[in-house]
């Protein structure tokens, strides 16, 4: 047994004890509260890696990530511990993220819910354009008192299915100088929903509810439920109201749950994100979920720390927690006020710059912002100073307009009926205008045979000589 749990031995404590709960079965519902800088990550991987190692089928294993990129990293630990443990390879068919997951499973499951499993999916700024054509419709973009943008309305939206609540609850609350679009909004949302259907596509937030909707059918819950033994969720504090709700229907009992997270971190409200599914997660289910913290903080030294706590301490509803580490430094952090934002890069520009002067360089110091929008003064204060920076940020790749454009070809030749797709595939072709393509999908939306319909038209002569050549390619990805 010793020699079967050696991969065991650099985890503390409470990390051990976390990643050993319950592992001779499966086993009953677990929080992880994992306080910053103590080893999360590393500690679910453990996790899962110690329940294939005691026996638990991969296959049957549903790991729910906040991101691509964590899903990979999770991944490939996983496998290097059980590699190093049980001297095999593994593989996790089932860790992505909640919305990669939802795209699988209502591929398989959408025909029992009404919803074609051949639909394609909308990001955010196509989501954004059909809310727009949906806004034009109505006619509420060309009104006097300027009616709130695209992305203004798409927010709203994704608010308002995101956490389950009444429009005029979240305007209210959040968005209160759209208060008096109400109505507006409530016939925009319809309209944009119909889009969607029409065309049958879905937004990131269809992701997750039609997901849920579809487990509120007990036949389809009993059976995606039965697939997985052990469901672990990382990030649990940026969860909101519907993927919890996913997570119950998944196991009612709570048996072979593991969420991990933190509610000291729970900052961001992406997605309607609430804390209140990490603080409520333990009297979830009864009996009620062991909770185990990690408090030993491997990244920073003790006056950080204690200022942390300090702060942590003032929150009214907390799990209880005292991080710490081994890290001594005589270096305190500081509390600097300034004025404004203006003051604030000035101060910042300075201290790289006294910084340097004593002989640190300038790619050893690093600028840590909330949200990227908010290093735009810092940024030219910098350039103002001739300080050469690096921004790590900004435009992902994806949302580059080559990619678009080629991403966009693809989901058209899929679904000829996405007018999104179409609308900015067409307007590739010189000679193509907004009008021209607008007419011309119109027409296909309405064809059964829309690429037939696409063969009939007469393209204007600066698109002729590429005419053919498109619908050559739209018949190769179809058949594909």
């Amino acid at each position: 047994m010793i020699m079967k749990t050696r991969y065991l031995d650099d985890l503390n404590p409470e990390q051990r004890r976390a990643v050993e709960h319950g592992a001779d079965g499966v086993p009953g519902p677990l929080l992880v509260i994992a306080g910053a800088g103590t080893g999360k990550t590393n500690t679910l991987a453990h996790r899962v890696a110690h329940l294939i190692v005691q026996g638990a089928d991969p296959q049957r294993l549903l790991l729910l990530t906040f991101s691509r990129r964590a899903a990979g990293e999770m991944k490939q630990r996983v496998e290097t511990i059980v590699g190093r443990a049980a001297g095999r390879q593994v593989r996790l068919p089932w860790a992505g993220t909640f919305h990669s997951i939802g795209v699988r499973l209502l591929r398989e499951y959408g025909r029992t819910i009404g919803l074609d499993p051949a639909f394609t999916i909308l990001d955010r700024e196509d989501a954004a354009d059909l809310m727009n054509v949906a806004r034009n419709e109505l006619g509420f973009s060309s009104k006097e008192k300027r009616f709130p943008a695209k992305a203004t309305c798409l927010s709203i939206y994704s608010r308002t299915v995101n956490s389950e609540r009444a429009l005029d609850e979240v305007l209210s609350d959040f968005f209160p100088w759209c208060q008096c679009w109400s109505e507006q909004l409530k016939a925009l949302f319809a309209g944009y929903v119909d889009a969607k259907q029409e065309q049958g596509v879905l937004d990131y937030d269809d992701l997750l509810l039609y997901w849920s909707q579809a487990m509120t059918v007990a036949a389809i819950a009993a059976d995606i439920g039965s697939r997985f033994d052990h469901v672990l969720v990382d990030e649990y504090q940026d969860t909101n109201r519907i993927q919890s709700s996913i997570i119950s229907y998944l196991k009612p009992t709570g048996r072979g749950v593991t969420v991990v997270g933190d509610d000291a971190q729970a900052i961001y409200s992406f997605r309607a994100a609430t804390v209140r599914n990490i603080l409520d997660f333990p009297m979830q289910y009864q009996p009620a979920a062991e909770v185990v913290t990690l408090e030993r903080n491997y990244r920073s030294t003790v006056p950080i720390l204690e200022a942390s706590n300090a702060v942590i301490g003032l929150s009214s509803e907390r799990f209880a927690k005292e991080l710490w580490s081994e890290r001594q430094s005589a270096q305190r952090p500081l509390l600097v006020a300034v004025p404004d934002a203006i003051d604030q890069a000035r101060y910042v520009a300075e201290h790289i710059l006294e910084n340097h002067d004593r002989g640190l360089k300038l790619k050893s110091q690093a600028i840590l912002f909330r949200a990227g929008h908010h290093s735009a003064q810092l940024e030219i204060e910098l350039a103002r100073r001739n300080i050469p920076f690096v921004k790590f940020g900004g435009l992902k790749f994806l949302d580059s307009a080559h990619v678009k454009d080629v991403m966009a070809v693809l989901r058209f030749a899929t679904n000829p009926r996405d007018a999104v797709a179409g609308f900015r595939v067409l307007q590739l072709m010189p000679g193509i205008g907004r009008k021209t393509a607008s007419k011309l999908l119109k027409t296909a939306g309405a064809s059964l045979a829309p690429f037939a319909t696409l063969e009939g038209f007469s393209p204007p002569p600066a698109a002729a000589g590429l005419w053919s050549d498109f619908l050559d390619l739209l018949q190769k990805l179809e058949t594909r």
